[in-house]
Formats: structure tokens, C-alpha cells, sequence
């Protein structure tokens, strides 16, 4: 198994778990300890782990766009309730939107008025929360679940098919170099999908992701239409994505 497989399912074990030990992620993966810790540091050196006596934590239990199997947890909650206002700016009646699995796209979600809308998403808590609102005509493309997201290749293929006008991207990080990141394979097919399926794309992530960097590019940062964060982004970075040309809201 080549080290990339390995670093992808000890981060869903960890996403699982929370925590994982050596022992466990070398029996399941059939390698020595000695890899683990190795695999563990680099993992460690991106920051999407912690490592402890004998195995490692999860760094954010909510950084990755996917939630827990059981309730979402949010971090960092008041940064993502003000990207999901900036966000709502963006979306008129009658629009057809995605909303991409996440923390902050589910907050966007929470705030959307009762109104003629379509939403097209993937993620389970976002349909529990738009289920109720009759006005809004919700389009789940199917799929496998995968935690609190369905996923695979018929719901990539049925996204592929619709005119999407704008599409709010979570991500892991969001970086000058590698663009738009998260941390397993498995969910890179679909969001390519809604990226290649809309006329604007809107990613929505929080300070903290900036200059960070996952496992999978996802998209380049000039597929992005705008970046909406929060008013904490440090003017350094935003300086620095603006050189590129990336176009950003933040207040």
C-alpha cells in the first residue's frame, strides 16, 4: 500500500475515533510500528494531527468539511456564522445553489430564509435542516455515506448533469501553492463535480485554514470564483492572495 493510502485511512480513523494508537493502525494496515510513527509525523507536520504517547488525536474534530457520524461539534463557531452571513449576500430567490458538506456551509444553511430556492447537497445535517423549509426545493444527488456526507461515482455523475449558478466549497486548507485541500480521496471526485457543474464558486473557510495544506488538491485557486472568509484574516495573507488575483470578502 502505497504511504498516501495509509495516510488517508488513518485519517478516517481518526475522523472515526478521534483518537487511534500504533498498535491498532499497524495491525489494520499490516505494517511495523516503526511506518505508523513515521506516517504519524508527517501527518503531524501537515497539522492535521496530534501526536501522543502511543498513537495520535485528530488536531480539529471539525476541520476536514466532514462531521461526526453522532452531532457536529463546531469549532470556531462565531468565524463561521460570519462567513454564512457574507454568504447569504450572494444567493437571491429563485437561484439554484449547492451547499458542499461542512460546519459552515450548515450554518448557511440554518440561515436561509423559506423562500423559492433550489439547494443541491450532499450532506445530511444540511437536509435535516432544509427539509423543513417547503419553499426550498432540495435535490440530493445520492450516493454512499460517508459520516455525515454521501459521496461516489453516481452522485458525481447525477452533479455533473445540472446548471448549478453558485456553489459554496468547504475545504481543509486553503493554500498559495496547493489551492484547495482536503484530506481523503474520497470526496474529491464529487466536489470536482459541483466546481466543473457552476457558474460561480464561492469557497467558505475560516482564518485558520489559510496557508494550510491536506493531502488532495481539489481545485486550483483560480477555479474559485470568490473566497469568503472572516474579518480575522491576518491583511498579510490577504495581501498575498490578492497578488495572485484571488478575489476575497471578509467584511
Amino acid at each position: 500500500m502505497n504511504p498516501l493510502r495509509r495516510y488517508e485511512i488513518i485519517m478516517e480513523a481518526l475522523l472515526a475515533q478521534q483518537e487511534v494508537t500504533v498498535n491498532e493502525l499497524s495491525e489494520q494496515l499490516e505494517v511495523t510500528g516503526k511506518t505508523i510513527r513515521e506516517d504519524l509525523a508527517k501527518l503531524e507536520e501537515k497539522g492535521l494531527l496530534v501526536r501522543i504517547h502511543g498513537g495520535a488525536m485528530l488536531a480539529q474534530s471539525d476541520q476536514h468539511g466532514i462531521l461526526s457520524s453522532k452531532e457536529p461539534i463546531i469549532k470556531h463557531a462565531d468565524e463561521k456564522v460570519e462567513i454564512a452571513e457574507l454568504a447569504l449576500k450572494h444567493i437571491q430567490p429563485r437561484d439554484i445553489i449547492a451547499l458542499d458538506g461542512g460546519s459552515t456551509t450548515l450554518e448557511i444553511a440554518r440561515r436561509l430564509e423559506n423562500q423559492p430556492l433550489t439547494v443541491v447537497t450532499n450532506d445530511v445535517y444540511i437536509i435535516s435542516e432544509l427539509v423543513r423549509k417547503d419553499e426550498i426545493r432540495l435535490v440530493v444527488p445520492g450516493g454512499t455515506r460517508i459520516r455525515n456526507m454521501l459521496a461516489g461515482p453516481e452522485a458525481s455523475e447525477y452533479v455533473s448533469k445540472l446548471n448549478i449558478q453558485k456553489s459554496f466549497i468547504s475545504a481543509t486548507g486553503v493554500h498559495l501553492q496547493y489551492g484547495f485541500t482536503i484530506y481523503t480521496s474520497e470526496l474529491v471526485e464529487y466536489k470536482r463535480a459541483l466546481i466543473n457543474s457552476s457558474h460561480t464558486v464561492y469557497g467558505v473557510v475560516d482564518h485558520y485554514k489559510f496557508g494550510q495544506c491536506a493531502l488532495r488538491t481539489f481545485a486550483e485557486l483560480s477555479e474559485i470564483s470568490m473566497i469568503i472568509t472572516d474579518r480575522q484574516l491576518p491583511s498579510e495573507t490577504a495581501e498575498q492572495f490578492r497578488d495572485k488575483g484571488i478575489q476575497l470578502e471578509y467584511e
